[in-house]
């Protein structure tokens, strides 16, 4: 007959142990947090400064190349997807899609611009949807 000892350890964590895992964990945590947040935010910004400086702006320069000239205020950016009346030579669609900026509004555009009166002012109201100082725009 096998003799059982019943004084042996049974495998397993002690509850100690698992509240210093569990405290380890935390003070992880709280060192790794506050370097995280705001990052999504930034990203939104970055995404939106590339849609106006290259992605908007590239399908802007070949719709003035074919055309001559940009789109007017009027036509908007729905001139890049969808062929204007006043369009001469138009090549497109030039975006794949109704562009949106990063927080899901449409991005305001005005030909000639305020701002840059040459060609054109584009420009996302960032996150609040008006105009401050969140805006991410083409000038400046």
């Amino acid at each position: 007959m096998v003799k059982l000892n019943r004084n042996k350890r049974k495998a397993g964590f002690t509850l100690i142990e698992l509240m210093l895992v569990v405290v380890i964990i935390g003070a992880l945590v709280a060192m790794v947090m506050p370097r995280l947040t705001g990052r999504g935010e930034q990203a939104r910004v970055a995404a939106a400064t590339a849609d106006i400086n290259a992605n908007i702006a590239t399908a802007l320069k070949l719709y003035e190349l074919d055309n001559g000239n940009f789109p007017s205020g009027s036509e908007g950016l729905n001139a890049l997807l969808v062929k204007p009346s006043s369009a001469r030579n138009w090549n497109g669609p030039y975006l794949e899609r109704k562009p949106l900026d990063p927080w899901g509004k449409e991005y305001e555009y005005k030909s000639p611009g305020e701002h840059r009166k040459s060609d054109y002012d584009l420009y996302s109201l960032g996150k609040d949807g008006v105009e401050s100082a969140d805006d991410v725009k083409n000038w400046e």
